[in-house]
């Protein structure tokens, strides 16, 4: 059996990266064959076993062809006739489409390694057009990599372009767009997916009520970024920074300033009541998109709250206590610490326990 390390192991490898999980290919082999050498078959679409020791993912070499718009418009062939170097063409980028055999020799026919090298992300053919989802994973990946110094490679961006222009995003599905903003918003430069999404035309298609902020002006004395677009993007890289992984922080980073975009263009740059506008909103995304309650909740708590949650030391007792009921605090103390790593602001002399606490003292009192 000639079996094959491939995609982000291989590629994290490369980077100096930590590994994590770890897929192969195999050529040469059937279904059959596979199951009779202990292998498990998982895969529904395509043949994919389990290792029966490491429990790894193993894969039948494939080759794919579009015969549907959309992710799920593909038909696979898989058998023991199909290549190494076909396997890899079907990939999405040349950096994902490096193998490594047994030995340690590196497999590329696509040079992957110069892209790496370059930190360039490009298409591994004209096919990368066939799939939407792609889009969502360069902008996945930007959010993961940008912070070592990875672009789109220009006729990439192109491809993507011309791909948001003939209609393929519209026809992605709410679980697997959900499934990329959330890793998105796990990964250190949560901006960079943004202004991805943004460059190629789908932002406006998937998140208009983000794509909405983009030149809405801010006061400059409290915002000197002024674009509340932007603004948007640097609150998320900083909930990225102070909750590192915690995509829940980060959704509600992400929406907790829609309302902006919904005020009276004639009071700019100010924007009275935006907190309530953009209720609204945050309710709309989450419902196309599907996003589970626990994400909503901080979500619409982070819209109309975080003007408060910012001046929390400033409040009186009485409003303190307020605002603990309005967010659930007392039943679920650690809002308090979310609400704030989703502004962007740490710990300001022991607030957020000292406020915690009095949730939780609170919540024993009422169970008593």
């Amino acid at each position: 059996m000639k079996a094959y390390l491939v995609g982000g192991a291989v590629r994290d490898a490369l980077l100096g990266l930590p590994p994590g999980d770890r897929d192969w290919v195999v050529v040469g082999e059937s279904p059959e064959s596979m199951a009779g050498k202990g292998f498990k078959p998982v895969g529904s679409d395509f043949p994919v076993f389990l290792h029966p020791q490491t429990g790894e993912e193993y894969a039948l070499a494939r080759t794919e062809r579009k015969t549907a718009p959309g992710y799920k418009g593909f038909v696979f062939h898989a058998d023991s006739t199909v290549t190494l170097e076909q396997d890899l063409a079907r990939r999405d980028f040349t950096v994902n489409a490096i193998a490594r055999d047994e030995h340690g020799a590196l497999i590329d026919p696509f040079n992957g390694q110069r892209d790496i090298e370059a930190r360039l992300l490009r298409h591994v053919s004209p096919a990368f057009g066939e799939d939407p989802v792609r889009i969502l994973r360069a902008a996945r990946f930007m959010a993961r990599f940008a912070s070592l110094g990875f672009s789109i490679a220009p006729e990439t961006l192109a491809l993507m372009q011309s791909m948001v222009a003939a209609g393929e995003v519209n026809h992605l599905v709410p679980e697997r767009v959900w499934q990329e903003i959330q890793s998105a918003l796990q990964s250190q430069t949560p901006s960079a997916f943004l202004q991805t999404l943004r460059a190629c035309g789908a932002l406006n298609i998937l998140l208009p009520e983000v794509n909405a902020l983009y030149g809405v002006p801010q006061r400059v004395e409290f915002h000197p970024e002024i674009d509340a677009g932007i603004h948007t993007e640097m609150v998320c890289d900083m909930a990225a920074r102070l909750a590192p992984g915690e995509a829940l922080i980060g959704f509600a980073a992400l929406l907790h300033d829609l309302g902006k975009a919904l005020t009276d263009p004639l009071q700019w740059p100010k924007h009275i009541a935006h907190e309530n506008l953009g209720i609204q909103a945050v309710e709309a995304v989450c419902e196309r998109w599907k996003v589970p309650n626990d994400y909503r909740q901080l979500a619409v708590h982070a819209c109309r709250e975080h003007l408060n949650i910012h001046r929390l030391q400033e409040l009186r007792p009485e409003t303190v206590h307020d605002l603990i009921a309005r967010i659930d605090a007392f039943r679920r103390p650690e809002r308090i610490r979310q609400l704030r790593a989703e502004l962007g602001a740490g710990d300001d002399a022991g607030l957020i326990p000292a406020v915690a606490a009095y949730a939780r003292e609170h919540a024993l009192y009422r169970a008593s």
